[in-house]
């Protein structure tokens, strides 16, 4: 099949198209306010519904009503308007209703900048509202891996009843680039048999609601989500680990940053420099246990860490490597992307360091 060139932001919401998303609720923010703009047209061209709410606020409310009642619904927005979602992702993870959610991540904190930053990794991988939940994190670092994952997204979503949540950066957002439109892998998704739309012949109808007042039954709730959160985290984990094999220095890097480090590790290597990338593709859940097999190698002498933040993931690598080898974080904030040129740098002075 042929290539086409699209823009980030564009490329989502036809993904969303594509994967049969029913309803998108959603509210301009930059920079993915290319997503609203383009499904504004395109949903209602296949038949389907595209609503611009109010605010973010109504926009996760609006997602709970959809989802709730058995339908593909999705939204995208960027850092401060995802953090206004927080509660409503509380509310969905708690009552199991499946939803698609796209942050097209920006510098921050507060309002921040425009430009692209990383700094939603811990609202992202811990939840971000209250409460024991998680929600599946996808971190593509392409505009294929993007159009696959936002597609992918929605059978994950609807097979574990439970919010699904990819993370671009403003880059990847805003740049355009070749892609192919390929069936992605499907999941055996039951019947919504729980959905609110009416008895159906049954001696009742459903309802959904996240109020568990008795101390004992709101127990049972979270013990029982809690082993479908392991259950998550048992199937879910994706990384990619490129030239580990051998690396006396590993670079730990997601999204954007990932790319950056690709190139930079390209011209080490010609130079007889032995660095490896270690790239988490879910960031929840993490690659833990990968990670901490590789730090037992007796050939890897040090990581690295890189991020478009002032140091977040750095932290689960922390936990993961377990003090085996040492870790050198490298970050950059405020919309400023991390160079070639620096990566290279740090990498050479921690194998002098190391000799």
């Amino acid at each position: 099949m042929a290539k086409e060139l699209w823009k980030g932001n564009e490329a989502i919401g036809e993904a969303a198209v594509r994967a049969g998303c029913d309803g998108y609720f959603g509210y301009p923010i930059t920079p993915q306010s290319e997503v609203p703009e383009y499904m504004s047209w395109r949903m209602p061209q296949v038949g389907r519904v595209f609503l611009q709410s109010e605010s973010e606020v109504a926009t996760i409310n609006m997602l709970y009503g959809g989802g709730a009642a058995g339908k593909r619904v999705m939204t995208s927005s960027s850092s401060p308007g995802i953090a206004l979602m927080q509660e409503g992702f509380s509310y969905m993870a708690i009552s199991e209703v499946p939803c698609v959610v796209v942050n097209c991540m920006r510098g921050g904190p507060g309002l921040g900048t425009i430009q692209p930053g990383q700094s939603d990794y811990m609202q992202a991988t811990r939840g971000g509202g209250n409460g024991d939940y998680y929600n599946v994190v996808l971190a593509p670092c392409n505009m294929q891996e993007t159009v696959d994952f936002v597609q992918e997204a929605f059978d994950i979503a609807d097979q574990y009843r439970n919010p699904v949540m990819v993370v671009v950066d403003g880059l990847i957002g805003q740049m355009m680039e070749p892609i192919e439109w390929h069936d992605v892998p499907k999941r055996d998704i039951p019947p919504k048999t729980w959905a609110t739309t009416g008895k159906h012949g049954r001696d009742h109808t459903n309802v959904i609601q996240s109020l568990e007042i008795d101390p004992e039954s709101c127990n049972a709730t979270n013990g029982r989500l809690h082993q479908k959160f392991m259950e998550m985290k048992k199937n879910e984990v994706r990384f990619d680990a490129e030239n580990c094999d051998d690396a006396e220095v590993v670079v730990v890097a997601y999204g954007t940053p990932a790319r950056i480090v690709m190139s930079a590790m390209k011209e080490l290597r010609e130079e007889g420099v032995k660095v490896g990338l270690f790239r988490p593709i879910t960031i929840w859940p993490y690659p833990t246990e990968q990670l901490r097999k590789l730090a037992g190698e007796d050939h890897v002498k040090n990581f690295l860490v890189v991020e478009m933040s002032e140091g977040q993931m750095v932290e689960d690598v922390d936990f993961a490597v377990q003090g085996q080898k040492p870790i050198t974080f490298y970050g950059v904030s405020g919309g400023a992307i991390p160079t070639i040129e620096a990566i290279k740098e740090h990498v050479m002075a921690l194998l002098k360091e190391a000799k």
